[in-house]
């Protein structure tokens, strides 16, 4: 007879069950400054933050796949891994999943055999703090996992950059991915999207951020995103005819856009990217010069009004937010953080800005536009990471 109590037993089953699994964690990210520079060869700063994507992958005797979140629309989905497609409508959150796992097939980096990914999260949904990012990371790390391979950071940041440009049809820079991938605590991540070369800068102590969503949904895919990105690239080709050797329009001196023949909105658009490296720049040489934090934070709100009246990816909603928290004295400066055209509101703050005062902007929200805008906190954390699916660390769904 078995002396053993239950509860030993089911722990035994467990561990048992779990031996081959295997988990991954990726933060989501805050854009710090730097509004659509990454895909034009400029210089970004963000932070990982303390939320994420937790994904747990286990092994199949077969070539099929599994995909679930409860986070997500659309039940479980499923598939064979020797012919997988791309997903629609309530399953499309699957595609930067599979992405992944196109790019790594690609690569011959691939498990060769099926799988069983569940993911969960801790991170707001259309808030723009990047959870597609976070989610192709977490996948990443766990399809390396199963086939035994490793890469350095700098090419997971690429493979899954490559799957969201591909896969997902996002014609996005490295700033998302790469910001999760090398999040420290307490640390910006600076990137330099020319040379794909990441270091971190200490942010000032007692600072806290803010994130206030406006409950607007963007689909990046389908929003205004790719034609920001094409009139970009427009201006660029235009701007090479007389300086052949410009490599990026981030890289353009201003006096060649003011000068050239284009479009005013094309005009427009490159002028925000080339101010807006101007305000990294600045606020770099700033920050590491130990110039005090309150003379720092109208580098963020100088980027909103760019944002709104040059790059046009602001909203209504996003500028009242911005006017509103900027009004107090505990708000250093604020700005729409990601893509835009509905999303997020971000608030670098100073740590005496409190619950209350964000209901205070909540309510003031409501007042004028008849909905109640979700508040988050956040801090700067570390980057993606593997996890022991047996330890305290792991979140399961």
């Amino acid at each position: 007879m078995n002396s053993k109590p239950p509860q030993e037993h089911a722990q035994k089953a467990y561990v048992e069950f779990m031996k081959d699994a295997v988990a991954s964690f990726a933060p989501g990210r805050i854009e710090f400054l730097g509004n659509h520079l990454d895909y034009n060869g400029g210089v970004v700063l963000g932070t990982a933050i303390n939320a994420g994507i937790y994904a747990l992958a286990q092994p199949r005797k077969d070539s099929s796949y599994s995909l679930f979140s409860e986070s997500f629309e659309g039940s479980e989905i499923t598939g064979s891994i020797e012919k997988i497609e791309k997903l629609t409508g309530a399953e499309s959150w699957g595609n930067y999943c599979l992405g992944v796992l196109h790019v790594l097939q690609k690569k011959g980096l691939a498990p060769d055999k099926g799988f069983s990914l569940t993911l969960t999260t801790d991170l707001p949904m259309s808030a723009g703090l990047s959870s597609s990012a976070a989610v192709e990371l977490a996948t990443c790390q766990c399809l390396l996992q199963l086939a035994k391979q490793e890469v350095p950071k700098e090419e997971l940041v690429k493979i899954c950059r490559q799957a969201e440009n591909e896969w997902v049809g996002l014609p996005c820079g490295i700033l998302d991915q790469g910001t999760s991938a090398f999040g420290e605590k307490n640390q910006l991540v600076q990137i330099d999207c020319d040379n794909e070369k990441y270091t971190t800068l200490p942010l000032p102590a007692n600072t806290r951020f803010w994130i206030f969503d406006s409950g607007i949904k963007h689909d990046l895919v389908d929003s205004l995103y790719g034609t920001r990105n094409q009139e970009c690239m427009d201006a660029l080709q235009i701007l090479q005819k007389v300086k052949p050797d410009l490599q990026h329009l981030a890289m353009c001196p201003i006096p060649l856009i003011q000068n050239a023949v284009m479009r005013d909105d094309i005009r427009k658009r490159a002028l925000h990217v080339v101010q807006e490296q101007e305000r990294v720049h600045k606020f770099t040489t700033a920050l590491k010069d130990g110039v005090e934090t309150k003379e720092l934070g109208p580098f963020l709100t100088s980027s909103h009004q760019s944002s709104s009246t040059l790059f046009e990816n602001s909203m209504p909603e996003l500028d009242f937010l911005v006017d509103l928290l900027t009004e107090g004295d505990d708000v250093l400066g604020a700005r729409l953080t990601g893509g835009g055209f509905g999303g997020a509101v971000l608030a670098w703050t100073t740590k005496n800005f409190s619950q209350s005062d964000a209901e205070v902007i909540a309510n003031s929200y409501q007042q004028k536009w008849g909905s109640t805008p979700a508040y988050h906190s956040f801090y700067p954390s570390k980057g993606a990471s593997v996890i022991d699916p047996l330890s305290e660390n792991f979140k399961p769904a």
